[in-house]
């Protein structure tokens, strides 16, 4: 018996193992969509010309993955239309449009903390609509990423901060926090994580075309090359790694890596995006926050993992407000996904 608990135990610790790496490669790559978005924004295109090519590219290529998720479940997809429409008009487009127009008035980190902001966001709403009074631990975490974003706005040394890019970094908050309350739904008929998020990419691909069309947002694009690493390359590059890495190839990873190693950790594990963002733009496009705006980034993370926390030990029952869509079976463990400005999977923390 030993012998086969040892064996249990092993096979367990490799499947974790294998977890950890694919969650982190999945924050790698959420991480990096800021530093090649900048890139774009450099070059000419606009938050909307960027987001709609992210978007509507990164649908395409999960076009197979939401049939085979769905073979003999299409009627899925009428009885979580609601459910779909949402994801994709707010926790896609809206939340990726305005994140994308934070970046071009801020500095990419700045921009992805104030989009963290959403989980604070969803405390509130949780405590409003439902009476979930948060807990002591998740109150502190709540001042200590205020007080982290008070830094991060530089408000204390009197540096200029873009009020319009605050704004557009709240309304990215907003977006992911309606993200999390949407997607927090779970019943015996929900969609699959993989179909939820390719359908909501082709919503939001779909409305981002039409409000171009009809010039409620402004879109353009250039054909001229961008600079990367203090180089010259195709336009076509960063585009191709906004849609397949930091979307599509994100998405997938993250939704495996988080199934072997529970929706706990992989929330833990996905903040590391902030970081990975935070050193792509300084490698990609030698963007580097100050040391202020940097003790502010990691009092809300802290701030965030203790509201996390805070969340997880309650025991009145009432409802996880970062509860996520899945489809396991009683007894498998849920799906999270690291958040970043798109999160298409339900989740706590990236779908920057």
């Amino acid at each position: 018996m030993s012998i086969v608990n040892a064996g249990i135990q092993a096979r367990n610790a490799r499947t974790m193992a294998l977890g950890l790496v694919l969650v982190l490669v999945a924050s790698a790559a959420f991480g990096s969509s800021g530093a090649f978005a900048k890139s774009l924004l450099n070059a000419g295109w606009t938050p909307a010309g960027i987001v709609t090519w992210r978007v509507g590219f990164a649908a395409i290529l999960l076009l197979p993955v939401i049939v085979w998720t769905l073979r003999g479940r299409w009627h899925l997809v009428r009885r979580n239309l609601g459910q779909v429409l949402a994801f994709g008009l707010v926790a896609v487009a809206g939340c990726q449009y305005a994140y994308f127009n934070a970046v071009d008035h801020l500095s990419i980190a700045v921009a992805l903390l104030l989009e963290y902001c959403g989980i604070l966001l969803v405390v509130g709403w949780m405590w409003a609509r439902h009476g979930h009074r948060p807990s002591r631990l998740t109150a502190a975490g709540m001042a200590l990423s205020v007080l982290g974003l008070l830094l991060v706005l530089d408000v204390f040394t009197g540096v200029q901060v873009s009020l319009v890019g605050v704004v557009w970094g709240l309304l990215a908050a907003t977006g992911l926090a309606t993200f999390y309350v949407t997607s927090g739904h779970e019943h015996e008929e929900s969609l699959p994580p993989l179909a939820l998020a390719g359908l909501g990419l082709g919503v939001g691909a779909i409305a981002l075309v039409l409000a171009s069309a009809v010039g409620l947002i402004d879109y353009g694009t250039a054909r001229t090359s961008v600079e990367l690493l203090g180089s010259s390359v195709a336009w076509w590059v960063p585009v191709a790694e906004l849609a397949a890495i930091a979307a599509a190839l994100a998405y997938g990873v993250g939704v495996i890596g988080t199934r072997l190693v529970g929706a706990t950790i992989a929330s833990f594990v996905g903040l590391s995006e902030v970081l990975f963002a935070v050193l792509f733009a300084w490698a990609l496009v030698g963007e580097l926050p100050g040391w202020v705006q940097l003790a502010g980034g990691v009092l809300i993370l802290a701030g965030v993992v203790a509201v996390r926390l805070g969340e997880n030990h309650e025991g009145d029952g009432a409802p996880d407000p970062t509860a996520e869509v899945t489809t396991a079976e009683p007894g498998d463990d849920q799906l999270a996904l690291p958040a970043a400005e798109t999160v298409l999977v339900a989740t706590v923390a990236d779908p920057s």
